[in-house]
């Protein structure tokens, strides 16, 4: 019984990933953005001017997968790289106007997808699914 029961919440979890992750990436489309670049626009949209390894840091990704992700936002026009004054060797990462004017939609897609996700969820429902995914995010740290 432990065993499908197991099976179940995994599987469960699965289907909920993905579906999210698909229905959050074709809401992000129609804003020319990517399921990862909103996270790397929100480190930026609470101060900009950082590295890229400090995106890396933020974002708990390996280094080529921030470069494209920068890649990718600076030809579209949302940011924009720039070598510190004080080290040259160093790029530091801004928004442009662009890019700042991406925060409220962003946000906006964010509180829909979770509006979607938890709409038939009870505030107590809630409390308790908060506390007993952050024990299986530790779980898995």
């Amino acid at each position: 019984m432990t065993d499908q029961v197991d099976c179940d919440i995994r599987q469960s979890l699965d289907r909920i990933s993905s579906q999210m992750r698909r229905d959050y990436s074709e809401s992000l489309r129609e804003l020319n953005l990517y399921v990862g670049q909103d996270n790397l626009l929100y480190r930026l949209w609470l101060g900009d001017g950082i590295t890229q390894m400090q995106l890396c840091e933020h974002l708990k990704c390996e280094p080529p997968t921030v470069t494209n992700m920068v890649k990718s936002l600076e030809q579209n026009g949302f940011i924009y790289r720039k070598r510190d004054e004080q080290d040259a060797r160093v790029m530091r990462i801004y928004l442009t106007d662009k890019g700042k004017e991406l925060e409220t939609p962003v946000e906006m897609k964010w509180r829909a997808q979770q509006k979607k996700l938890l709409h038939s969820i009870s505030m107590e429902e809630r409390l308790i699914l908060r506390q007993i995914m952050k024990k299986m995010e530790n779980n898995l740290s």
